[in-house]
């Protein structure tokens, strides 16, 4: 029987249909983080789900601060004159890249010129990625005041900067690995952070495409306060719009500062509904300290990067789920047991990256996984780099590839934003905003003037291009898919695939583009491709 055919028999097979429950969420206000962690009802079943697609295991790893042309600004040419040499397939479509028309490269309308950063040039200064600094680099769309408006060239060693640093890219000799996946797999050159702004932003439009809708929490009476830094815009009630990088008032390890406490549902809430298993795994969330009764949990666990930089492992404001009470857990409690990783317990769902790989070694890898490395492997400028970034991808796609559970497996590569970092395309604005925080196309503009979706201000979106990867059996093989996708695109594929509904309340997913043209359902591929975590390069096909 052919793939097609096996495929289309389990399409047209008898569909099991499942009952939601009620799931109980956290009980303890936990915001003075010193109460016991939150209580549970029984443990859920372990029930079989159908699926839209043959898609059963659905991994996110969501990375840090990378536009499209940063990274993919010269796919599929590489200068070969350092790192890891890459030739691309013959056959390779191209992108709509730093090559195309208008000599980008050595005639670019900006104060600089893009230039290419070979390994001496690994670690390099952060640079600003603020809603309103971004919007004012696209000018109205002509995307030519990046070096007036997020260059960054100071920092501390060992991270370097040059002149128009912001403008600059790698290729395929540095960020080999993911050069070698889009060759292989399936790529999107024509996808967005859903608005503009920093990490915050985009990690709540992951799960919720909801950026709206918070409020700002002192970290010790969780009592609701005043702070723009924590909510935007806001309203009599203090209810606002995040637009920084505030961490969730449901965490003992966030910093000392006014939190954000987000309302609303998010995907976790969705698949809670549907009895399907999901988490969030991220690096360094074990506490090095567990907490008491009177004492919050240490999260001070740590890595040196490449160029020898120590920096802690976790990341509060990378978490989106904590800044839920309904799916946080504050304490960082460990799973009962391997068993239950994926199932509500004490964990709530929010693990640690081990608790990733034992899940997966023991055959019980959840349906929906999202994956955020340790800061020094997620690839933010000023604390991680390319090739530390390469080893967690690669790491991780080798353990999947090798697992039994690969062959009904899709793993999407994403990014939270851009960084501030150059990239030429301008997006289509499908949601407008016309708050002092907005300058796209003048003081206080962003968009055509509509109304915006809800009313909510300061969502004003598409933000930067960014780049998206699809690694699967069923994804297509060295594609570049051309149509309009955001970070909510991802959100939509779980609602669609396993079925749990929209999130509401003018949620980006409302108008998400599909993922579904990067994959052909109808045919599983064989074989698998196996890259070396240090080069990048292909070590079996």
């Amino acid at each position: 029987m052919s793939a097609k055919t096996r495929t289309a028999a389990l399409l047209r097979g008898k569909r099991r249909r499942v009952t939601a429950a009620a799931l109980a969420t956290c009980a303890a206000a936990g915001l003075t983080f010193a109460a016991a962690g939150p209580t549970f009802g029984e443990p859920q079943p372990s029930w079989a789900h159908s699926t839209a697609t043959p898609i059963k295991h659905l991994v996110v790893i969501f990375q840090e601060n990378v536009s499209f042309d940063h990274y993919f600004g010269t796919y599929p040419n590489a200068a070969n004159t350092d790192g890891t040499p890459f030739y691309a397939h013959g056959d390779t479509p191209s992108v709509n890249g730093l090559l195309g028309g208008g000599d980008l490269l050595n005639h670019n309308s900006d104060a600089a010129n893009p230039q290419r950063l070979g390994t001496d040039m690994l670690l390099t200064c952060d640079q600003d990625h603020e809603y309103t600094a971004e919007q004012k680099a696209f000018n109205g769309g002509l995307m030519n005041k990046f070096v007036a408006n997020t260059d960054t060239e100071s920092c501390a060693a060992p991270d370097k900067s040059k002149p128009g640093l912001v403008m600059d890219y790698y290729d395929g000799n540095v960020v080999t690995g993911l050069w070698n996946y889009a060759q292989h797999y399936a790529m999107s050159d024509n996808s967005y952070g859903t608005v503009f702004g920093p990490s915050t932003p985009g990690a709540l439009n992951l799960v919720s495409g909801q950026t709206h809708g918070g409020y700002a929490v002192d970290p010790k009476t969780g009592k609701k306060v005043t702070d723009p830094s924590v909510v935007a815009q806001a309203d009599a009630n203090g209810v606002g719009t995040v637009i920084e990088d505030p961490d969730g008032a449901f965490d003992d390890c966030g910093a000392n500062r006014n939190r954000l406490l987000q309302q609303g549902k998010n995907i976790g809430d969705l698949l809670n509904d549907k009895n399907v298993t999901w988490g969030w795994f991220q690096g360094g969330f074990k506490p090095t300290v567990p907490a008491t009764a009177t004492t919050p949990a240490v999260c001070g666990s740590s890595h040196a990067n490449v160029g020898g930089a120590v920096r802690g492992d976790y990341n509060a404001h990378h978490e989106p789920f904590q800044y839920y009470q309904s799916t946080s857990n504050p304490h960082h409690l460990p799973p009962t047991s391997v068993a239950k990783i994926g199932k509500t317990d004490q964990a709530n769902h929010q693990y640690d990256l081990s608790d990733f790989d034992a899940a997966l070694a023991h055959g019980n890898l959840p349906a929906v996984s999202f994956l955020k490395a340790a800061n020094y492997q997620d690839g933010h400028a000023g604390y991680s780099d390319p090739i530390d970034e390469q080893h967690f991808l690669v790491d991780t796609v080798n353990k999947l590839q090798k697992s039994p559970e690969w062959k009904d497996t899709a793993v999407v590569i994403a990014y939270d934003d851009s960084d501030g970092w150059y990239d030429h395309v301008m997006p289509p604005i499908v949601n407008t905003s016309a708050s002092s925080d907005d300058a796209l196309s003048g003081a206080g503009k962003c968009g055509d003037g509509k109304a915006p979706l809800g009313g909510y201000a300061d969502r004003c979106g598409y933000g930067p291009r960014l780049p998206l990867l699809v690694i699967s059996p069923y994804s297509k093989e060295n594609y570049v898919d051309h149509s309009v996708t955001d970070q909510t695109s991802i959100l939509r594929f779980i609602e669609d695939n396993w079925k749990t509904g929209r999130i509401g309340d003018s949620s980006y997913d409302a108008l998400a583009g599909s993922l579904n043209g990067m994959f052909d359902f109808d045919d599983r591929r064989g074989g698998k491709v196996l890259l070396d975590p240090a080069t990048g390069a292909v070590t079996k096909h």
